[in-house]
């Protein structure tokens, strides 16, 4: 079967099963992990960019900031909004509020330039 834009055809029972494979609580860093063990033969920046098209199902490039941070908030283990804050610090953002994840994801492969 064919799964509609943004949505995955992973059962609620895979998604909790691949939850349990956490050590602790889940969050950003470990949920990305977790995706990308999931997606063998890939580079972890390929992972990262899987997982984020997740969340783009138009192909743009980008995810909404405010929406991206509604998710980071409210999902498993929950950002706190200084984490939420500290992240967006080095999340390169547009002028209309969208996060450019593939920049995104080079600075979490290869590390910040700022650094």
């Amino acid at each position: 079967t064919v799964s509609p834009p943004g949505k995955t055809n992973v059962s609620d029972e895979e998604l909790e099963e691949m939850l349990k494979e956490g050590k602790g609580p889940i969050n950003f860093t470990v949920f990305l992990t977790l995706f990308g063990e999931k997606l063998n033969g890939t580079d972890p920046e390929e992972s990262i960019l899987n997982a984020f098209k997740l969340f783009d199902p138009a192909g743009t490039g980008t995810v909404n900031k405010d929406e991206f941070k509604q998710l980071l908030l409210t999902q498993a283990d929950k950002f706190s909004p200084e984490e939420v804050e500290q992240m967006f610090a080095v999340t390169p953002i547009d002028v209309s509020g969208n996060i450019d994840y593939k920049s995104l994801c080079y600075i979490v492969t290869h590390g910040d330039e700022k650094e």
